[in-house]
């Protein structure tokens, strides 16, 4: 076989599984004019708006996000953008919290997108996932909807099929539901840290390195003796320098994350150089820029495994697990795993 017809057999195997990928592949379904549309389209993400869905005769995945972040808009694409990579279809709901004025978020994108509590709380889900929040030195008692988060978590345990927590709400609803305490740190947890796989058979974990790299970025953590604990939780994955990564109840209808996978390249440099320009005493991020060297550009080493938590998580423990009426969810333990 000459080098030339070899090269073209390539590119027919490599075209081939293009095709497989697009005639599998389903895309997220989210509004015609978010944002996030357009910056995934470009990306070459397949994307389904609105009005192209309503000719689809399936009954897409419905998660819900609460989005907690600052910056609302880069969070949704960077979870939708995670949400995407996966075969199933998936109906995306976007939550606030409350309606107070958002200092990073046009006023007008919120209005447009997001649902209040009280729009969607009649609803059920197949899946919802709760976003960090800039709250870790703040007391969960002075967060000022504190009351109002409880009561979304105590409603995801009837009317969702999986919840999954990241970073800081992953703190809140160990605290919520297991009375776990956040512990602060003498200096904020930032960069990129190795961690360990503990189990070989879990679902989450399936397709996972031994040893996994993730992005952090907190004041706070959860002590590793108090999960070990509580009976209704396993650690799944955990790091020597930032603790319990990834902890599952045994049934993986709550999931906690305690640190940033969706996170994109430049998220933990934006960071840093926000509370320099503060004048905050902050570490260099670890393991994120060579050699630790802010001057030089960060080097992606978490992506592929925080795709395949995500596809991992959709897949197992939301699409495999959840009736396909809605209003079966949470009646009479349907929806709800053993």
């Amino acid at each position: 076989m000459t080098q030339l017809s070899a090269w073209c057999r390539f590119l027919d195997v490599q075209t081939f599984l293009l095709m497989q990928y697009r005639k599998y592949a389903m895309p997220i379904k989210i509004p015609d004019r978010l944002p996030a549309a357009g910056v995934l389209s470009e990306e070459n993400i397949f994307v389904m708006t609105e009005s192209r869905a309503t000719h689809q005769d399936i009954r897409p995945l419905r998660v819900l996000l609460l989005n907690l972040m600052p910056k609302k808009i880069e969070t949704e694409i960077q979870l939708m953008r995670m949400l995407s990579n996966s075969p199933l279809q998936v109906d995306v709901d976007l939550l606030r919290i409350d309606d107070r004025e958002s200092k990073n978020t046009p006023k007008a994108h919120l209005d447009t997108f997001y649902h209040d509590f009280a729009q969607v709380k009649h609803n059920r889900y197949d899946g919802l996932i709760i976003t960090g929040a800039p709250l870790g030195l703040t007391q969960f008692a002075d967060v000022v909807y504190w009351d109002t988060l409880v009561e979304i978590i105590e409603w995801s345990r009837q009317h969702v099929t999986s919840t999954l927590f990241l970073c800081w709400a992953a703190q809140a609803a160990l605290k919520v539901l297991y009375g776990l305490e956040k512990q602060t740190r003498e200096v904020k947890l930032s960069g990129v840290y190795e961690h360990c796989r503990l189990v070989d058979l879990d679902p989450l974990v399936r397709g996972f390195d031994e040893v996994f790299y993730a992005p952090h970025s907190r004041h706070t953590g959860i002590s590793r003796e108090d999960v070990l604990n509580c009976k209704a939780l396993r650690i799944l994955a955990e790091s020597d320098e930032a603790g319990p990564f990834l902890m599952s109840t045994e049934n993986g209808r709550q999931i906690f994350v305690t640190g940033h996978p969706e996170y994109e390249w430049d998220t933990l440099l934006a960071e840093y150089q926000r509370d320099v320009s503060r004048g905050l005493d902050v570490p260099v991020p670890r393991n994120y820029f060579p050699g630790d060297n802010p001057n030089l550009p960060p080097v992606v080493n978490w992506r592929a495994h925080a795709n395949l938590f995500f596809a991992n998580w959709l897949n197992f423990y939301v699409y495999q697990e959840t009736p396909y009426e809605l209003e079966s969810i949470g009646a009479s333990g349907r929806g709800l795993r053993a």
